[in-house]
């Protein structure tokens, strides 16, 4: 029997992560997981692999945790040069609903039309990440390096 073809989806900006599997852009399978991105997706992704044709990889590639942003691109670019799969982005407020993204104390991440910059921001609404249920395939781009968005400390 052939396998489905899919999309993957992986937001591990924070906890928990999320992978959301997508058939022609419906949302057809959610993992959560609560464990370091580094010890979970090889888990994760092995299951996956052998459940379904992964056509695309896609991920938020920030702004958020360095580590997560870092072990996500990583893992995903390695496994997309080795499976010959590609790999696409989008940023992680096409996640949560544009809304703040914390940076460092009081430091925010914010996106005002298209550019995303940093705001000291004394209350903010706590928000989550979420994977759509329908993907808008238009709106992942082909440029998958990470997005930092301050430098390290």
């Amino acid at each position: 029997m052939p396998k489905k073809e899919v999309d993957v989806v992986l937001v591990a900006l924070s906890t928990p992560i999320l992978v959301g599997v997508y058939e022609n852009g419906k949302l057809i399978e959610q993992i959560e997981s609560q464990e370091r991105s580094s010890d979970a997706l090889p888990l994760i992704y092995k299951d996956l692999l052998q459940k379904y044709d992964v056509k695309t990889f896609i991920y938020a590639n920030g702004p958020g945790s360095f580590m997560s942003i870092k072990v996500a691109y990583i893992f995903l670019k390695s496994l997309s040069i080795l499976k010959d799969i590609p790999l696409k982005s989008v940023d992680a407020f096409y996640f949560n609903g544009g809304k703040p993204i914390k940076a460092i104390g009081k430091l925010h991440f914010v996106k005002i039309q298209d550019k995303i910059e940093t705001q000291k921001l004394d209350a903010v609404e706590k928000s989550a990440f979420e994977l759509p249920k329908i993907l808008q395939k238009e709106d992942f781009s082909e440029e998958t390096a990470p997005m930092y968005g301050i430098a390290a400390v």
